[in-house]
């Protein structure tokens, strides 16, 4: 038989004691704003409020957006880039890494630019800028994407080449320089760096060979994207309107993290001339997609944009799988952070060190469905309510139609029970279009496949998925790579091609 215990309590005890708490959402007042002043995003989980995203509010226009592959991170930007759009008449390049956002792109109207397919850019370029100036970028950008700094000498002999390639070509490299005048390109470098080579008087030769070597790395005949005459002018694209520039078709990471370095280096120059406007909306906002070398280091201009964007109306959206590749200083800068399914424990762990969010909120996430997202904002003014809350799904110009592979059949219960493996992956149709075409599908195979799937209602076990893949003339390494590509472990992969026969095809 249970006991009734009475306690004698202060009235000033009991009045410290709360009773009730404000659920974790801001008021209505914070989260509607003018339909016609802001971009409407979805509705929040509890009360099911209209939220419509505005930056006058915040400490900045910048969004940082977080999610697995899957998660809907191109749904989100797609549809905050088209409302933009309407609502302020902003402009937009995306920076696309893998070729994402291209089809749609297009489809839309807009321009899509493809670098290493056509389109080339000469990284020494210096209309409106000074070739000092651009000098001490293009070293940045080696800083970031080569050891150079460890090599002093290396390093110098680098920068003196770049600057007296300028003079030799008429430059002063302390002036702003003339427009269309042609600038000199990576080989006129490479040139006079042999040149002094091979001269034969300069006492560190082995240095000099080094310095050549690197450069020739970004202008090999075939892959000299970045040594020739540009085709394109970032200038005049940064003002018209919906533009693509797709990465995909460059070798390799090095060459595409130079082209998005230089892009953002170009833009910058460009923000900062064109000023400040009385206009309340966004000039310009830059995609950094999946760029991990550019988001992460300090010396990117990525975190420049950030910090001085908004006197100049221009936002940069930075959207990654991995919360670690972006910058601490760019999360701790943007005004607002979209957080989407993220499953992994050092990720939820770097988030909520980041942002300080409840573990209400980190429980919330690690449990997401595609379009679902926790939103973090970064008022101007100190508020007495939470600036975290949950969407309940992302509200797009199109239907959500998700579509998921399922893995719990090659999982054991203990990797189940213990939550540390994803138990499925799931995409929005065009991003999982997007993937079959950046496997090299081919459009037979992707509209069989889509066609199978719809008849199992968008949901297929990962044993089921790989064979209709083999079905349809894909080859098992380039099955394996799609797979690897969604983050799966090597064992689980062996498990699924064991599971399938196909270890052996």
């Amino acid at each position: 038989m249970s006991m009734l215990k009475l306690q004698q309590i202060m009235s000033n005890e009991i009045a410290k004691r709360s009773f009730l708490s404000r659920p974790p959402e801001p008021p209505a007042t914070a989260l509607l704003g003018d339909m016609m002043r802001s971009i409407y995003i979805g509705t929040t989980k509890i009360f099911k409020i209209p939220f419509t995203w505005s930056h006058l509010n915040l400490t900045n226009p910048h969004i940082a957006v977080v999610g697995i592959t899957g998660a809907g991170k191109s749904y989100f930007v797609k549809t905050f880039l088209i409302r933009a759009s309407y609502i302020w008449n902003t402009n937009a390049v995306i920076i696309d890494w893998a070729g994402e956002y291209k089809s749609w792109v297009a489809q839309s109207g807009g321009i899509v630019v493809s670098l290493g397919k056509g389109d080339s850019i000469n990284i020494m370029d210096v209309e409106g800028i000074r070739p000092i100036d651009r000098t001490k970028q293009i070293m940045n950008s080696f800083d970031i994407l080569t050891d150079i700094s460890e090599f002093p000498e290396q390093k110098r002999l680098t920068e003196e080449a770049l600057e007296q390639s300028y003079v030799n070509m008429g430059f002063n490299i302390s002036e702003k320089a003339p427009a269309g005048k042609d600038a000199p390109n990576l080989k006129n470098v490479i040139a006079l760096l042999q040149e002094k080579l091979q001269e034969g008087t300069y006492q560190y030769p082995a240095e000099l060979e080094n310095a050549i070597y690197r450069l020739r790395q970004f202008a090999r005949e075939g892959e000299d994207y970045f040594a020739r005459k540009s085709t394109i002018n970032i200038a005049k694209l940064a003002s018209s309107g919906l533009v693509d520039i797709d990465l995909s078709n460059l070798s390799d990471e090095r060459f595409r993290a130079l082209a998005a370095l230089f892009i953002l280096q170009t833009l910058k120059e460009i923000m900062r001339s064109e000023g400040w406007s009385e206009s309340k909306g966004l000039k310009t906002l830059v995609v950094l997609d999946e760029a991990w070398k550019v988001a992460s280091d300090d010396k990117s201009d990525a975190i420049t944009i950030v910090r001085e964007g908004r006197k100049y109306q221009f936002g940069l959206i930075v959207a990654s799988q991995s919360p670690t590749d972006i910058n601490e200083a760019i999360f701790s800068n943007v005004g607002t952070n979209f957080i989407l399914s993220i499953k992994f424990e050092k990720f939820l762990n770097y988030l909520q060190g980041s942002m300080n969010f409840s573990d209400h909120i980190r429980s919330e996430i690690s449990k997401f469905g595609v379009g679902q997202a926790a939103v973090v904002m970064a008022f101007q003014t100190s508020l007495k309510f939470p600036g975290t809350f949950v969407l309940e799904r992302i509200h797009g110009e199109e239907p959500l139609q998700v579509y998921t592979l399922d893995l719990s059949g090659v999982l054991t219960q203990s990797e189940i029970s213990a939550n540390l493996i994803q138990k499925d992956y799931q995409f929005e149709q065009e991003e999982l279009k997007n993937k079959f075409v950046e496997y090299n599908f081919t459009n037979d195979a992707i509209s069989t496949i889509f066609k199978e799937m719809d008849e199992q209602k968008r949901s297929i076990k990962i044993a089921d998925f790989v064979n209709l893949m083999r079905d349809n003339g894909i080859t098992v390494p380039n099955i394996v790579s799609f797979l690897k590509s969604l983050g799966i472990d090597d064992i689980i992969i062996t498990r699924i091609l064991s599971s399938t026969g196909a270890e052996n095809g």
